[in-house]
């Protein structure tokens, strides 16, 4: 009796603790903001024009969002094409730790996040986010073969291949799989078969006939590889419908979102990359060429989505990111763009594919009311690649030791509280495979040319007898003009022993050593 009344007595006396520390530990887990993260494909550092002031393309909604928050100026992919920041970017470890040596992934090739590999979709999820990826994915999925057919590898498919799918079966291994509750969008980039949308396992309508699309709306005999397409699907239709989606999610997860439970909406944009297919609406707006046009939409697209989180009353409490997975493409048309005075690459070297500063730096803004100071700029060194761990510290999760290895959180720099990185450094591949690492003020690239497609390409280097490698003083020569291997042999002796410590440590990030997928070669062209 004394026993009973005595645990009575205690639970009266506890209760209300109990109470308020359940009501604490709720509001602390309501308090998490809304994460959207908007990736363009191919926008060049220079295609934003808080970014380059002297830009013709107008971009009034990614200006507004560098006016509200922090626009950082050294932010970097950790590769030059596509499917490699990709992964990079949702896993936080460096592509090439997997079997990803060079290039991209095609739209039918198989998976390349490991099942057990953490990615923040998986992370955020854990922590009660509904998570969802709307738009090109580019990371593999397995797709189910007709009998007799081949395995599809991870080359581009020339198109044909396409017909080897049964498109009335589910597709295994996705971005479901990867940790996103919902998945709207395509496979690969647009000019890869299939020409179909996904929607979540499943196509939205079986390919019927074959189809391709001009590489540039108005030009005449490039065009996209011609394969299986779904009888109703037009390129030009692709980012208006992915943007629909975006807006139609934030309003199906507005009132969940609005009662502490947050939503994380990854959106990898199919543009301004090939095919470059401004919609009716856009065709002309920029005065300059479609490519411009085209970055125009895309910046539409961008207000579409801030309107949507206004007007749902979430603006407040999301952590907003756009960004881009590598610079501009030379399909962009160049020299029509500087002929009327604008530099895709603004003052940086080279551009898509390229080790140099202008095929892997890329615009990076994020804004997050009352929590990042509006119209501040961030000069420190930030990877694409720092997401997850940035993620994790966001909503107090410790990474373990097989995940996140490279990944180093500016969650610090965000808040005001640090204008010193915290990374390191930073390593760069250009699409041969060609290696690069960034430390403070230098810049070792592990190639005598590009690495990429710009001029002078690694073979025609080797004939001109140009140094094996180059080392930049990012700093003075941002331009990467002046290459001071033989002045500076000390400054490139300590960053490739860097390099090579990341690699047989599996990991640049203090911790337990990992494997890496498959055997590094820092030297041998891929």
């Amino acid at each position: 009796m004394c026993s009973n009344t005595n645990i009575s007595w205690r639970v009266l006396f506890f209760l209300p603790l109990l109470v308020l520390f359940h009501a604490g530990t709720l509001a602390a887990e309501s308090s998490l903001p809304n994460i959207v993260l908007i990736l363009a494909d191919d926008l060049g550092y220079g295609d934003v024009q808080c970014n380059n002031p002297g830009g013709k393309i107008a971009t009034p909604h990614i200006d507004r969002l560098a006016a509200a928050g922090m626009r950082f100026t050294d932010a970097h992919t950790t590769s030059s094409v596509c499917t490699p920041t990709r992964y990079s970017l949702l896993t936080g470890r460096y592509h090439w730790r997997t079997r990803l040596q060079s290039g991209v992934l095609g739209g039918l090739s198989p998976p390349l996040i490991a099942p057990e590999r953490l990615t923040v979709a998986k992370l955020l999820r854990q922590r009660g986010y509904h998570t969802a990826c709307i738009g090109k994915w580019h990371l593999g999925m397995t797709w189910p073969r007709k009998e007799g057919t081949p395995d599809f590898v991870d080359t581009i498919e020339k198109g044909p291949e396409g017909w080897n799918v049964d498109y009335g079966r589910p597709i295994a291994h996705g971005p479901n799989a990867a940790g996103f509750d919902y998945y709207f969008g395509i496979s690969g980039s647009l000019d890869m078969v299939p020409y179909t949308y996904i929607e979540n396992d499943r196509v939205t309508a079986i390919p019927t006939v074959d189809r391709d699309f001009p590489m540039m709306l108005g030009k005449e005999g490039r065009t996209t590889r011609r394969g299986s397409a779904a009888a109703t699907f037009d390129a030009a239709d692709v980012l208006p419908t992915l943007t629909r989606r975006a807006v139609d999610y934030i309003g199906q997860r507005a009132a969940d979102a609005r009662q502490g439970k947050p939503f994380f909406l990854y959106f990898p944009l199919n543009a301004p990359h090939t095919p470059i297919v401004p919609s009716q609406e856009w065709k002309g707006r920029s005065a300059l060429n479609p490519y411009a046009d085209f970055v125009m939409q895309v910046d539409a697209s961008v207000g579409q989505v801030m309107r949507a989180l206004e007007e749902h009353g979430l603006a407040e409490n999301t952590l907003f990111l756009f960004t881009s997975d590598n610079g501009c493409s030379p399909e962009a048309d160049f020299p029509a763009l500087l002929a009327k005075g604008h530099h895709p690459s603004y003052v940086f070297r080279g551009h898509k594919a390229d080790i140099w500063e202008g095929g892997h730096r890329v615009p990076f803004v994020v804004r997050w009311p009352s929590k990042v100071r509006a119209g501040s700029t961030c000069d420190a060194l930030v990877g694409l690649i720092d997401v997850l761990a940035t993620a994790a510290e966001l909503v107090g999760v410790k990474l373990p030791d097989d995940a996140g290895e490279d990944s180093v959180s500016f969650l610090p720099l965000l808040l005001g509280k640090t204008s010193t990185p915290a990374r390191e450094a930073l390593v760069f591949q250009s699409i041969s495979g060609r290696f690069a690492i960034r430390q403070g003020r230098w810049k070792l690239a592990l190639c005598p040319g590009s690495g990429g497609w710009s001029q002078p390409r690694d073979a025609e280097a080797v004939k001109k007898k140009l140094p094996r490698v180059q080392l930049y003083d990012i700093q003075g020569d941002v331009g990467e003009q002046h290459n001071l291997q033989a002045e500076q042999p000390e400054v490139v002796k300590r960053l490739i022993a860097l390099l090579e410590k990341y690699v047989a440590d599996g990991r640049s990030t203090p911790g337990v050593p990992q494997a890496n997928d498959v055997p590094i070669d820092l030297w041998k062209k891929p």
